[in-house]
């Protein structure tokens, strides 16, 4: 029998200001490409580096990955199948972390990487909210679940962590997509099948880039096992072309004028 945290779920996430009307994802389904560290039995034990993903006839292989994160909450390991979520890698990994008493600083180093074998775990009965920040800007989500048989809520957050848009059900990994590869992991004793989904800015009731997500288990989802990871949006910065061209002008012209002083 698990021994849980005397937390009160609900009121935590009252207290974290979720905003906006629950809505069922409509999402869609993307490719993930990856490279394997490993071959043959141990294939799916070590890391399997996320090099590129397909969806919408577009092949994208800039992301924003995971930089730091808060926990709203996380239900108390004390030991056994107790506790909520903790960072979970590949039997062979050697990019990522295991921690049953996962920090928040633990929770950033498991998801802040391209190892697709480096995730949280969250028991079978695991309640969290947990707060991600990116690296940079994303304008779609990537959500990859081993077992293909859990439950998960997200929604977007700005930068100091107030909710955005609205809260999302992505409803059971079961009819997620086939990411395509399997995962056995410190936590498990055998290999499982990976489901992946993505949600678009849209699914998200937002209509700009965002820079974080908070995500969300209850009692009810049998223990989501999780890696997110986003399509790094366009850079704001990069100058528009007629600023550029208007940019190349005024250097040839500073340049002829320096000429011309070398002549007199």
């Amino acid at each position: 029998m698990k021994t849980r945290s005397r937390i009160n779920f609900a009121a935590v996430l009252a207290g974290a200001a979720i905003v906006g009307t629950a809505t069922a994802a409509s999402a869609f389904d993307f490719k993930t490409n990856y490279d394997a560290a490993l071959s043959g039995r141990d294939k799916w034990k070590g890391n399997l580096m996320l090099e590129s993903v397909e969806f919408g006839g577009q092949t994208y292989t800039d992301f924003g990955l995971v930089e730091s994160a808060n926990i709203v909450s996380n239900d108390l390991w004390t030991g056994g199948n107790t506790g909520a979520a903790s960072a979970d890698m590949g039997d062979k990994a050697t990019i990522g972390l295991s921690s049953e008493r996962a920090s928040a600083s633990d929770i950033a180093q498991a998801l802040g990487n391209r190892n697709l074998s480096s995730i949280i775990d969250t028991e079978d009965r695991g309640n969290f909210a947990i707060d991600l920040f990116f690296d940079s800007a994303i304008d779609n989500l990537l959500v990859w679940e081993r077992g293909k048989n859990s439950k998960l809520d997200v929604q977007a957050i700005d930068k100091d962590g107030n909710a955005l848009g609205n809260l999302l059900h992505l409803g059971s990994s079961r009819n997620w997509g086939n990411a395509g590869y399997k995962l056995n992991t410190l936590e498990i004793g055998g290999t499982q099948k990976v489901g992946s989904v993505g949600v678009s800015l849209a699914d998200l009731g937002v209509s700009e880039a965002i820079y974080g997500v908070r995500v969300i288990s209850k009692s009810s989802y049998n223990g989501p096992d999780w890696k997110v990871a986003g399509t790094a949006a366009p850079d704001a910065t990069t100058p528009e072309p007629f600023s550029m061209i208007g940019s190349a002008i005024a250097l040839g012209g500073a340049a002829a004028l320096k000429r011309r002083s070398k002549h007199k």
